[in-house]
């Protein structure tokens, strides 16, 4: 099988990995992929929001598969127009992807679909947001109804920070806290067959302790030894096959990746959001623990015959990811910078440990920063202890002027905290 996988970060580099070690593929490109990207794959020059011009990229290359990546190509219709060429495809439509592209449509689904979820009120008025922001109270929870690069929520017990974000937006989602850990939970569905991964626990907050601005996302971990072990099955009772079933029952199936962010409550499990691809870094982690061959799930997906899917297999060992970025982000990244150590990782933490790149770019025989999230460290282990170590002992040898990472991932989950 030959394919095409759509992005450039280090999501997108996990899937390249996984892809790249299936038997099954036999050729691997990505568009317009990054420096880490080009070792698994060969890489294309593409506007990935052209749906048109990754359509024709795929003819070219008589792909089999295409992979869309990020969420912006999703709610700009790429996966409409691959679709529309006869080439099977693994996301959304344009329409089922404003799960993701709107807060509000989101909530209405969820509403429809009888999905536990926060309180919300949807407002476009400056006096629609006062009146949410006093009926909830601190801590104030304020989305960007559209997409913002996983920087789009804030979370504060200040009110003018909450009322300055809310009319920054054209239209703002203000809903009620939801206390208790959360978790990001990703299923594979064909819009009717819904096929769960395992769960994961990623870091919004750029400094340890939870400190500092929301970013994309500081690292993640994988299983969560606290978790009951039912939850997944609950998840995918309360949440996620009622979703897949209101959205064919509209009319816009989902076929793809849904990601489920959830917050485990004192009240029970509730809804944070609904992505409508892979996340990042969490991909980084579950597909380091998924046996199965990919490829071919994916294409169950695509093609409406997930059904036909055996049983995920999945390794026992843990996965750490920790991110490493570039001075000074999330505000203002720097980028350029020459990243070196790469190699020694190669040489001396493989199998166990590897890099995923997330913002890098080849610059003659160096390898620059190119982004605000520069690389993803990521291990295994028999457990979360080991995986931390060994991601942390990678971490050390990356030398990047500047650079920022959290010290703290997964350290409470593998202390038994």
């Amino acid at each position: 099988m030959k394919v095409l996988v759509i992005g450039g970060g280090a999501r997108e580099h996990a899937l390249c990995r996984s892809l790249s070690l299936d038997p099954d593929v036999t050729a691997l490109y990505c568009a317009p992929g990054n420096a880490g990207i080009a070792e698994v794959a060969e890489l294309r020059p593409v506007d990935q929001l052209d749906g048109e011009a990754v359509a024709r990229l795929a003819t070219e290359l008589g792909a089999e598969l295409v992979v869309v990546g990020p969420e912006a190509p999703l709610v700009a219709g790429v996966a409409d127009a691959v679709r529309a060429a006869g080439i099977p495809v693994f996301g959304p439509s344009k329409a089922a992807a404003q799960l993701e592209g709107s807060k509000a449509f989101a909530k209405d689904v969820m509403a429809g679909a009888g999905v536990p979820t926060a309180r919300s009120y949807v407002c476009t008025t400056p006096e629609e947001i006062d009146e949410a922001l006093d009926a909830f109270g601190a801590p104030y929870v304020v989305k960007d109804d559209g997409l913002a690069a996983g920087k789009g929520v804030v979370v504060t017990e200040d009110i003018e920070q909450a009322r300055a974000h809310a009319l920054a937006c054209e239209r703002v989602v203000i809903e009620e806290y939801l206390d208790g850990p959360e978790v990001s939970l990703f299923a594979i569905t064909d819009g009717v067959t819904v096929l769960p991964l395992r769960p994961a626990q990623d870091f919004k907050r750029a400094l340890d302790g939870d400190e500092g601005p929301n970013t994309g996302g500081m690292g993640a971990y994988s299983p969560l030894p606290w978790a009951d072990p039912k939850l997944v099955d609950e998840v995918m009772e309360t949440v996620l096959q009622p979703t897949v079933d209101e959205l064919r029952r509209r009319g816009t199936p989902f076929s793809g990746l849904l990601y489920a962010g959830l917050a485990i409550t004192s009240r029970g499990v509730r809804v944070i959001e609904f992505n409508a691809r892979f996340g990042d870094p969490e991909t980084q982690v579950v597909l380091a623990r998924l046996k199965t061959p990919l490829a071919g799930v994916l294409l169950n997906a695509a093609n409406g015959t997930l059904d036909d899917q055996a049983p995920l297999s999945w390794s026992d060992e843990a996965a750490v990811t920790v991110v490493v970025a570039s001075h000074n982000y999330p505000a203002a990244p720097r980028t350029g910078d020459p990243i070196e150590g790469l190699d020694e990782i190669a040489e001396l933490d493989a199998p166990h440990a590897f890099v995923l790149h997330a913002g890098t770019k080849r610059d003659g025989d160096a390898i620059v920063s190119a982004g605000g999230r520069v690389l993803s460290v990521t291990a295994t282990g028999t457990d979360l202890a080991e995986a931390r170590e060994r991601a942390y002992a990678a971490v050390g040898r990356i030398r990047l002027d500047g650079s920022q990472h959290r010290t703290d991932i997964a350290r409470k989950a593998a202390e038994g905290r």
